[in-house]
Parts: C-alpha cells; sequence; structure tokens
C-alpha cells in the first residue's frame, strides 16, 4: 500500500469515528436535557450516568478522531496539493464550520455538568446539524467541485422528505 493509500484510509476512519461520535453525543445531550426534567429519584440516576456516558465518549472517541482527521487530513494536503483547488475551499467553509461546531458540542456537554441545557428541541436540531455538513464535506469531496455540497444538500432534502412522509403515514395508521 502506499503512502497516499494509508493517509486516505486512515483518514476515512478517523472521519467516520468522529461523525460517530457526534452523532451518539448529540443523541445524548437529548437525553440529559431530558433527565433534568424528570423527578428527583430518577434525575438523580440519570443524570451522572448520561455525564458520564458523555465524558468518556467525548475524551476517548470524539476529541482523539477530530484531531486524527486533522492530522490525516493535512498529510493528505501534502500529498496531493488540493488546497490550491477551488472545491478544497469551498470544503474548507464546512470543515471550519464543522470544528465550530465540535466546540459548541463541548460547551453544550459543559453546561449540561452544570444543570444548563438548551430545549431538548433545539437539541434535536443540533443533532441533525452534523449530519448536514457530513453530507456538504463529503459530497463536495467526492464531486471535487466548488457547489459539490448542493448534491448534498438536494440528497438530505430528499432523505427527509422520504423519511417525513413514511413517519406521517404511520402516525395516520
Amino acid at each position: 500500500m502506499n503512502t497516499y493509500s494509508w493517509a486516505l484510509s486512515l483518514h476515512i476512519v478517523s472521519i467516520v469515528s468522529w461523525f460517530a461520535g457526534l452523532f451518539y453525543l448529540g443523541r445524548l445531550f437529548i437525553y440529559h436535557a431530558e433527565a433534568l426534567g424528570k423527578p428527583e429519584a430518577e434525575r438523580a440516576v440519570l443524570v451522572p450516568q448520561f455525564a458520564l456516558m458523555e465524558r468518556r465518549l467525548w475524551s476517548a472517541i470524539t476529541n482523539p478522531a477530530s484531531i486524527a482527521t486533522f492530522v490525516t487530513g493535512a498529510w493528505l494536503l501534502y500529498l496531493t496539493g488540493a488546497w490550491r483547488l477551488p472545491w478544497f475551499h469551498a470544503k474548507l467553509v464546512f470543515l471550519i464550520l464543522l470544528y465550530a461546531y465540535h466546540g459548541r458540542s463541548g460547551r453544550i456537554r459543559r453546561g449540561l455538568l452544570e444543570g444548563r441545557a438548551p430545549s431538548v428541541k433545539a437539541l434535536r436540531f443540533w443533532n441533525e446539524a452534523a449530519t448536514v455538513l457530513l453530507f456538504a464535506i463529503v459530497f463536495t469531496a467526492v464531486s471535487k467541485q466548488a457547489f459539490g455540497a448542493g448534491y448534498g444538500l438536494v440528497a438530505v432534502a430528499i432523505l427527509t422528505a422520504v423519511g417525513g412522509g413514511i413517519f406521517w403515514a404511520k402516525k395516520k395508521k
């Protein structure tokens, strides 16, 4: 296996791990926020458990994977010179948004530890934002087009419409 293949493979594994952590962390935030509104006996059990799960996920998977993604991405940039290409500039915007999302998730986690939480509805939207960023980044990188994210956003809209249609059809039954 050549150097590029090693770098790309490690980058893909890092990205998958990072997003797995972000997706699960978002779900834990929702459960944690819901637990804050439970009666004291339930809250006393649930809140420490969610805090522990969030801490372990954050420190063992999500943060290390974000660092590995950055390092392997820089390695790929060095090998390919992609920073010179317009599609990468578009991808860079989404990467900056993703790292901002990551940082904000850390602040949400700390707020939950202090008993402060955004609304459950806001956290549900927050959890979906990572999916939108994933689609935008992947479609830009794979299409190698500056507006490749548009394809990803169309795919998100189609999947949302189909999923919403299935949800409402089941609900009507």
